[in-house]
């Protein structure tokens, strides 16, 4: 079993480049459902979620190839299965993103319930909701979500009680072939949805309200083809910088863009970073202090993002001082503390909000990654513990972060892939 085995003790240093955001990525591969001809999406991550997506996508009969730039041409013209299967689905949540576009363009899905990170209910009522809102049956049978539609999806108006990312993408790729016009209501404002939306219009659809929570899409008959590149991930940027913060290190992070991170930002200054940025860079300096603990509450974009919360934790676990942080987006996303612990950090959970006392230093142990982010900020607790640290169960940063122990290595962490037998 492949495992990740880190040697603490070494500031970060030095330049790397940033990849494209999988969360941008996963929904513009789908997006491309819509349209018969050719899509051209570049910047694609090279991480195990793309490679799933592809695979659904070509289960489906979808043509697709992948260049070596890391580009891929798709042409759904060849669909012949409207099955998204559960083998598929069960690995990624996001594959039920297919569900939109499909039933919009060919008049019927038939897609697994969805699986992926265990960090607490997201539910897809949201997403079944408004498509029947836009006329479509839908029926739940054997754990499937069965999607049809007698013609074309209605143009309607959409309130989403609650924020929800990939509800929005859903309905909203959905909208753009509907008969009429949609408007969806407390939609997201995540980058990653601004993202699909420009692919959007760029393959032909009419939406504006685009950055704002009220998004009106006027349906039109056919999308066509496009070439579009994903934007760079600004997760995968603010786990670098917190990572070259608690180590006291000097980094810059090129090819991303700070305009979508002024949350993270804020809170790494407040930490004692100090930070310079251009159009599409980032320098942070720590000039070898210790980081100032920060209290940090999650919230949909803009505000601080769920995604950073697990990495925030482990720069509060070494910092000067005690800090609070309250996770108000999943109800189970403190898998990690616990592993923590285990590494000396001194860190009490009490619901949603966990109370760290900063530790002057961690100690190496093997730990086990319980989720996506969660399993990025014990390498990055590896990094400042003394002694080794084994983290099991890598599957899980695979998904998100693209070569992640190269790029360390590139920046001087002590990171390696090994293979060993159960510990």
């Amino acid at each position: 079993m492949e495992k990740l085995l880190i040697k603490g003790g070494n500031r970060l240093s030095g330049e790397i480049r940033i990849s494209g955001a999988k969360n941008a990525a996963l929904p513009i591969l789908a997006a491309t459902l819509l349209t018969k001809e050719t899509a051209v999406i570049k910047n694609l991550p090279h991480l195990h979620d793309i490679t799933t997506m592809l695979e659904l996508l070509g289960c489906m009969g979808v043509h697709t190839v992948v260049t070596e730039d890391m580009s891929v041409e798709i042409n759904a013209g060849t669909l012949n299965n409207l099955t998204a299967p559960y083998s598929l689905v069960k690995t990624m949540r996001a594959s039920i993103l297919v569900l939109g576009p499909m039933l919009a363009h060919f008049g019927e899905a038939n897609v697994s319930l969805p699986g992926g990170c265990a960090i607490g209910t997201r539910p897809v009522d949201l997403h079944i909701r408004g498509l029947e809102a836009m006329g479509a049956e839908i029926e739940v049978v054997d754990g499937y979500i069965r999607a049809k539609v007698n013609g074309r999806l209605k143009g309607a108006k959409i309130f989403f009680d609650t924020v929800t990312v990939t509800g929005t993408e859903n309905i909203l790729m959905a909208a753009t072939l509907a008969d009429g016009v949609t408007i969806l209501e407390n939609a997201a404002k995540e980058p990653e949805v601004i993202d699909l939306a420009h692919c959007l219009n760029a393959m032909g659809a009419k939406i504006t309200g685009i950055g704002t929570d009220t998004l009106r899409i006027e349906g039109v008959e056919s999308l066509h083809g496009c070439t579009y590149p994903i934007l760079p991930d600004r997760i995968e940027t603010g786990t670098y910088l917190v990572a070259a913060a608690v180590t006291g290190g000097k980094i810059k992070l090129k090819d991303t863009d700070p305009t979508i991170l002024d949350a993270v930002l804020t809170k790494l200054r407040e930490a004692g970073a100090k930070i310079t940025t251009g159009p599409d860079w980032i320098e942070l300096d720590m000039e070898g202090r210790r980081p100032k603990s920060v209290n940090i509450t999650t919230a949909p974009y803009p505000a601080f993002p769920t995604d950073m919360q697990a990495q925030f934790t482990v720069l509060n676990a070494i910092a000067e001082g005690t800090a609070t942080v309250v996770e108000t987006v999943f109800e189970n996303r403190f898998m990690h503390i616990q592993e923590l612990n285990r590494m000396g950090a001194n860190a009490q959970v009490s619901g949603n909000t966990v109370v760290i006392k900063g530790c002057e230093k961690l100690s190496g142990a093997p730990v086990m990654a319980t989720d996506l982010r969660a399993s990025a900020s014990l390498v990055i607790a590896g990094l400042i513990a003394s002694g080794e640290t084994l983290v099991d169960r890598v599957y899980h940063i695979d998904r998100g972060y693209e070569c992640i122990e190269e790029k360390f290595q590139n920046l001087g962490g002590l990171v390696s892939r090994v293979v060993r037998g159960a510990e």
